[in-house]
């Protein structure tokens, strides 16, 4: 077994690798830039090595500077993560060269899958079920459009070296292909530079299922059973889980045992993912297969017991697999949702700052967290978003479900806007919790995108109540603390109102053991609490049900948070809400002269000048954040006037970039 390993990636991911390999008594080394000097994963780490900029070009993608760090250090072998070089052929090549172990698959493998046409080949010539399509490099726009008839519309055309959602386009027309064919080769000369496209049979309504393998040196290869990985936006995954909820025994037994046969026609070790896409009627066809480990490989994990990044270890160190396909058994059922550094009130636009305040939810049996933030810590703008997975298990998909959406309303972030109330909301549709699920899912439901008012309301009993509760407790302390004479205590009052969304709530306050029993809108509602002042958790029951309120206190109004709602409730005497129906309304200040950068990033480029006329569509500005660029446009035909930034400057949230006449 190995002494001591290197991780070369960073974040959440890194965090994973090192909890594993403690346990198994390895040794660890971490890698880091100058963004992440402080980072979680360093500070978990035996040992870390500096290996440049902040930029990942610059350092986690230089393969020089990896391997330099393993010689200084004697790390053995390499466990590369996702994503940055996890996939690259050339990086496992040299560590081969250099005598150090790649803790994934051998180099053969790396290549035939990481190309999708060849994958695709192998993948027939293996007797894999194929998406029907055409598999060799397409030459124009003239040829796709032919060649897409022949297949019969609606057609995928996706970039051979793709990943990520880039360079896909769907094609309904004709039209629609030769535009398709353009955009898609252009994403992927910029992206990956590699403009090869190809064309498939696009699929109607499809689920996104994936099968977990794992395989050793001496032959043997098993599957750990199937995610369903169907909620995604924009070809990102949103939440995936563990079974999947459409999947019969027989359709889960012939997955499975394709995805080893693939595994086996390219002599594959280590973990890795073979995707599918699975139709209406459970027909399934071949995707791609991810020679790594997966993003979601937890919800495994949980349903089968197994740790997935020991066994790749011990893999990789010549050891046989200690099962076999008998020996899987699937139990339970697991959810896991992203949790990322994102205003989906706004586009999902990246966040990046410090987190000011940052309270996970208690592991338990049925809650995990994996993450690389703390509190105090900075999501960058040099990376993903992600501050962490947040996977839930129960023995049943309703009790997971119910787990999830607990662990949701006790996840306390501060700093940084993040996807929360996105998540919650997701877990409530009555789509995902009846399991019908489509890659199409997200988009069908909020065409518009996800506004506040896509939020589950309910009934704002629940935050009324709650904040009356916590203010009579304010109130209660106050009134011992006031410096009264014996005989002249201060009663603090049972009448109030409380203010929310512009109306006004009266409400009857009563002190009880454990709590309050507030009277509102002519019911009796239980609050029970042992809330103390500060705690950014309510933690009681309303009515005998178990709640989680997320509680600010912001001079005289409590800030609350809830399955996903936020809400600003005051809680007034009667004569100060009679006076408060007087109270004039502030305008908002009038920004439509504006460009406002939506997000904080680096201000890559500015298409204009003073002086010229601009059109409604028409490109002003670039940003960049979290490794994606932003394409600002005019909102309206206008004529440019100043400009208030400059390419190359650091931009914060709604600060002024150009100014309109």
């Amino acid at each position: 077994m190995f002494r001591k390993i290197l991780v070369a990636n960073r974040g959440e991911i890194a965090c994973r690798v090192f909890q594993t390999a403690r346990r198994m008594g390895i040794s660890t080394v971490a890698v880091y830039s100058d963004a992440d000097r402080d980072a979680l994963h360093v500070e978990m780490a035996d040992e870390a090595v500096y290996i440049g900029p902040a930029p990942s070009a610059q350092s986690y993608l230089v393969i020089d500077n990896l391997l330099q760090a393993c010689r200084d250090t004697g790390a053995q072998a390499v466990h590369p993560g996702y994503g940055f070089l996890s996939e690259n052929r050339s990086f496992a090549e040299t560590l081969a060269a250099a005598g150090i172990a790649f803790i994934g698959p051998g180099v053969r493998a790396i290549e035939a899958m990481g190309d999708k046409i060849t994958s695709k080949k192998i993948a027939e010539d293996a007797g894999v079920n194929t998406i029907p399509g055409y598999t060799s490099v397409i030459e124009d726009a003239e040829q796709a459009v032919q060649i897409s008839a022949d297949i019969g519309y609606p057609v995928m055309l996706k970039a051979s070296a793709g990943g990520g959602g880039k360079g896909m386009r769907v094609a309904r027309n004709d039209d629609e292909c030769r535009d398709g064919f353009e955009r898609a080769t252009n994403e992927a000369r910029s992206s990956f530079g590699d403009e090869r496209i190809f064309v498939e049979k696009f699929i109607e309504q499809p689920r996104h299922i994936e099968i977990q393998i794992i395989a050793d040196s001496h032959g043997n290869v098993i599957h750990l059973g199937e995610r369903e990985c169907s909620l995604q936006r924009r070809h990102q995954k949103v939440i995936e889980e563990a079974p999947s909820p459409f999947l019969d025994e027989q359709t889960r037994r012939e997955m499975g045992q394709q995805a080893v046969t693939l595994a086996r026609a390219v002599d594959y070790r280590s973990a890795g993912t073979v995707e599918f896409i699975v139709d209406a009627e459970r027909h399934f066809f071949f995707l791609e297969m991810n020679t790594r480990l997966q993003v979601e490989h937890p919800v495994t994990e949980m349903v089968t017991g197994l740790d997935l990044v020991e066994l790749m270890i011990r893999v990789a160190a010549g050891q046989r697999l200690p099962l076999t396909q008998e020996d899987v058994h699937l139990k339970g059922w697991a959810v896991e949702s992203r949790v990322y550094a994102e205003d989906p009130f706004r586009n999902f636009m990246p966040s990046i700052g410090r987190l000011v305040r940052y309270l996970p939810p208690p592991a338990s049996d049925n809650v995990r967290v994996d993450t690389g933030v703390f509190e105090g810590g900075e999501v960058s703008m040099y990376y993903d978003p992600m501050i962490a997975k947040l996977i839930t298990y129960g023995a049943s998909r309703d009790q997971a479900i119910m787990h999830m959406r607990s662990a949701l309303d006790q996840y306390f972030i501060r700093g940084v806007s993040h996807n929360i109330s996105f998540l919650a909301a997701l877990m409530a549709h009555p789509r995902f919790v009846e399991g019908r699920l489509s890659t199409n899912m997200i988009a069908e439901e909020y065409p518009d995108g996800f506004h506040a008012s896509d939020v589950p309301h309910e009934d704002p009993a629940r935050f009324i109540t709650i904040a009356a509760s916590i203010n009579r407790r304010y109130r209660e302390r106050a009134a011992k603390i006031s410096g009264q004479m014996p005989g002249h205590e201060r009663k603090v009052r049972n009448d109030w109102v409380v203010l929310l969304n512009g109306e006004q709530h009266p409400v009857q306050v009563y002190s009880v053991d454990g709590g309050h029993d507030i009277e509102f809108n002519q019911e009796l509602f239980a609050v029970r609490s042992d809330w103390q002042f500060g705690q950014a958790l309510f933690q009681g029951t309303f009515n005998g049900t178990e709640i989680w309120v997320q509680v600010e206190r912001r001079n005289q109004a409590y800030r609350l948070f809830h399955g996903g709602s936020e809400v600003e409730v005051t809680v007034v005497t009667p004569r100060v809400a009679e006076l408060h129906l007087h109270m004039p309304v502030k305008e908002p200040p009038d920004t439509s002269r504006y460009l406002l950068s939506p997000m904080p990033g680096l201000l890559v480029s500015i298409s204009v000048e003073v002086g010229q006329e601009v059109k409604t569509g028409e490109e002003i500005a670039v940003i960049e954040a979290m490794k994606m660029e932003n394409t600002l446009r005019a909102e309206r035909d206008a004529k440019v006037i100043a400009l208030h930034a400059k390419t190359g400057d650091a931009v914060a949230v709604d600060q002024p970039i150009v100014e309109f006449e």
